[in-house]
């Protein structure tokens, strides 16, 4: 299966999770990914503002700004298809932009270099256990974390998100660590064994 088939697949899937389901799913999601020791021990987090159908993110920001973490959230540049994390301390310091994706506002946040960042969670549609995605298509993060090499990358996603093995290209980065409601994968133990 091509890439657009598998991803249209599993959107359709997570579409019919009812809301309590998602809500259930995505708070244990959070709870897993909260006792990670990456997170644990890093001090700044690359997230995304998740938009339904991925797990929600809302509540792991809250969570971490709890923590005493430094949240960063990225802004896209959809004419260069590059990115650029901003550190935020509040929800307010975000705008809506094309496809209602919530991003942050440059000139009312903290510039963060991907070097500073002891994880990103790279958001996704499907992943296999090797680590490997099917994101949405603009090849935002692949064109980022290719020299990323400081820290972890971490995706949380539904077990119906997760397929035996996914189409990849030569630019393709995959990540080290898979959470899921009931799965922790290490990706690259996994690469390792194949």
């Amino acid at each position: 299966m091509d890439k657009t088939t598998i991803r249209n697949e599993v959107r359709e899937v997570l579409t019919k999770m009812s809301e309590e389901a998602y809500h259930d799913r995505s708070i244990t999601v959070v709870k897993k990914v909260l006792q990670e020791p990456y997170i644990i021990e890093a001090n700044t987090i690359g997230i995304t503002i998740s938009n339904k159908p991925e797990v929600d993110t809302i509540h792991l920001i809250e969570e971490l700004w709890q923590l005493g973490k430094k949240v960063a959230i990225p802004k896209c540049n959809p004419k260069t298809r590059e990115m650029s994390f901003y550190a935020i301390e509040s929800f307010d310091q975000l705008e809506t932009v094309y496809m209602h994706l919530r991003e942050p506002i440059p000139e009312k946040s903290e510039f963060i270099d991907a070097n500073e960042m002891d994880v990103i969670l790279v958001p996704g549609v499907v992943f296999d256990m090797f680590g490997y995605r099917v994101g949405y298509g603009g090849g935002y993060y692949d064109r980022y974390v290719i020299n990323y090499r400081k820290g972890k990358l971490i995706s949380l996603l539904f077990d119906e998100q997760l397929y035996e093995q996914v189409p990849t290209d030569v630019h393709d980065c995959p990540v080290d660590i898979i959470v899921t409601p009931t799965k922790r994968i290490d990706c690259v133990t996994q690469r390792g064994a194949n």
